[in-house]
């Protein structure tokens, strides 16, 4: 998904722009409005942008000075100026900045689709990431991943000290581009897609390619380092960047700039190497010691997501008291700890291969070992029995037989049990995230209803209901059966039928009712949707009375 934002002073202007670039319906397109620079940088600050297109002359806050807030803030947007001033001076700064167009208002609409079908295909192309992947490939260096990946996985489960000199003395020689004396936010990325078919050597090329493409997404107002945890998914500790004389950006700043990033960054996975991944965002930062409390409780938090997590970067809130002990159970096998992750994360193949590879000595082998296969049935059990309690399954997925391997006539039916229980697990967990996400949706729905006046914009709804703008999109049109903008228009076409059909309010006070502060923009609207004006339609409805 591409956001873009108009800018212009002018309401008619602005209105006319938003509403001919909405009538091309290009997929996967926002379209934001701003009536000022001001207003404008209230969206800079809140969401990720991708083109700008805006005047250059304007009150409080110009074209070119809402240009050099842009390029510090989202450095990948592309920017439009349209402006009616032949003004030299202006169009000459504006032409020599890559990513910036320049067009005056006289040559028309054609023209300005023209160019902003341009600038999407140059961030297409990027998604396409070929020239990403290998300058990625160029700068890999497998052995120092694999070494800092190593230290990281003994820090976040406590077993590596934490003091401060120790740590600059490892990231020193870990070639580790991040600071041990100040916080970090932490990014978790899960893989939705199925990766049981793929070899050792497969799996691990292709979570360092993700690594990487995420790795330069963040570069350009982050230092970071990425790491394959133990579950086989990624972690990302993320500093903002010490720019020297340039001062550094604040969390909320980064916060915002790297979720915008992290969208991106799913489209290129997306497209370039077929992987879907959820992204866990914390919002602020975390001291060093308190790492291992804090990486457990956004992994748990990822549990309770909405949906199938496709799309999905959630920030969250983590409030972790110090000195605060790890919830994890310890799995006492490396593979009942890949295990363990596979049901963690929700990847039922991936679970139920690894399961019946650990079964395979129990299964058709009657002469084997008890000792042996009650090793290995107890240790699968656990797994799935502290999952079962921790997320208060007990009334959904009943394990009452699960530490009781004697009363299974046969190994085989021993195995047999394990496998449909991980079965009901997973599909209950798959009908909790449909749960979530009805609820969700109808509480958005009936917000929506009661606040037809107010701003409805896919990134204001976004914020309000703290969700990323592409996965409230995509979540809200599988439980509608509708884009959220079509719900919108709607609601707001069927509220203004019902005042029209009454009397006590004049068309340009309905107007503003539904959302509409132009008695044009309005009028406009009802037209479009209706075929008749809101005057004419009132006529006609106090004829039927």
């Amino acid at each position: 998904m591409y956001r873009l934002l108009v800018v212009d002073d002018e309401a008619i202007i602005a209105d006319g722009v938003t509403e001919i670039l909405g009538s091309l319906n290009v997929p996967g397109l926002d379209i934001c409005t701003a009536y000022s620079g001001m207003e404008a940088l209230d969206w800079l600050n809140s969401t990720r942008v991708d083109i700008v297109l805006s005047d250059i002359r304007m009150p409080e806050l110009s074209g070119l000075e809402l240009m050099d807030i842009i390029h510090r803030k989202w450095p990948r947007c592309r920017i439009i100026f349209l402006t009616g001033y032949d003004d030299f001076q202006s169009v000459y700064k504006a032409i020599q900045i890559q990513g910036v167009r320049f067009l005056l208002k006289t040559e028309g609409y054609a023209k300005l689709i023209a160019e902003v079908q341009a600038a999407i295909r140059e961030l297409e192309e990027e998604l396409r990431t070929d020239h990403l992947l290998q300058q990625a490939a160029k700068q890999r260096s497998r052995l120092e991943t694999l070494a800092q990946g190593e230290y990281f996985r003994q820090l976040l489960a406590g077993a590596e000290s934490s003091s401060l000199e120790e740590r600059k003395t490892n990231f020193h020689s870990l070639s580790i581009p991040l600071s041990g004396d100040a916080p970090v936010f932490l990014v978790q990325g899960s893989f939705l897609r199925s990766a049981s078919a793929a070899s050792f050597t497969m799996r691990q090329e292709k979570a360092l390619d993700v690594k990487f493409l995420v790795d330069r997404y963040l570069s350009d107002l982050t230092q970071c380092a990425g790491i394959v945890d133990r579950y086989g998914d990624l972690l990302w500790l993320v500093q903002p960047k010490d720019e020297g004389t340039e001062p550094a950006a604040s969390g909320t700043e980064l916060v915002r700039f790297v979720e915008g990033m992290l969208e991106l960054a799913q489209e290129a996975c997306s497209k370039a190497l077929g992987t879907e991944i959820a992204f866990v965002l914390t919002g602020q930062a975390c001291s060093w010691e308190r790492l291992p409390a804090v990486y457990d409780r956004i992994r748990q938090m990822q549990h309770g997501r909405i949906g199938d997590g496709s799309s999905m970067v959630m920030t969250v809130q983590v409030c972790c008291r110090e000195g605060a002990e790890p919830t994890r159970e310890p799995i006492r096998s490396e593979r009942f700890e890949r295990l363990a992750g596979h049901l963690e994360s929700g990847r039922s193949e991936d679970f139920l291969a690894l399961l019946r590879e650990i079964l395979r000595p129990v299964r058709g082998n009657p002469e084997a070992d008890k000792q042996q296969a009650m090793e290995l049935y107890y240790s699968a059990a656990l797994v799935m029995l502290s999952y079962i309690n921790r997320r208060e399954l007990q009334e959904w997925v009943p394990a009452n037989g699960l530490m009781q391997f004697d009363s299974h006539a046969t190994w085989e039916e021993g195995a047999d049990y394990l496998e449909s229980v991980a079965k009901a697990l997973f599909e209950c967990r798959k009908k909790g995230e449909g749960s979530r996400a009805a609820g969700a949706m109808e509480e958005i729905g009936q917000y929506i209803e009661g606040h037809l006046e107010e701003d409805l914009s896919l990134v204001r709804l976004s914020r309000r209901f703290h969700f990323n703008p592409s996965y409230l999109s995509r979540i809200f049109k599988q439980e509608n059966g509708m884009n959220l903008s079509e719900f919108i228009e709607k609601a707001r076409l069927r509220k203004a039928k019902e005042m029209l059909a009454q009397d006590g309010l004049r068309i340009n006070e309905i107007g503003v009712k539904v959302g509409y502060e132009s008695p044009h923009s309005f009028t406009r609207f009802f037209k479009k949707s209706m075929g008749t004006t809101p005057q004419e339609y009132r006529e006609g409805a106090r004829g039927k009375a």
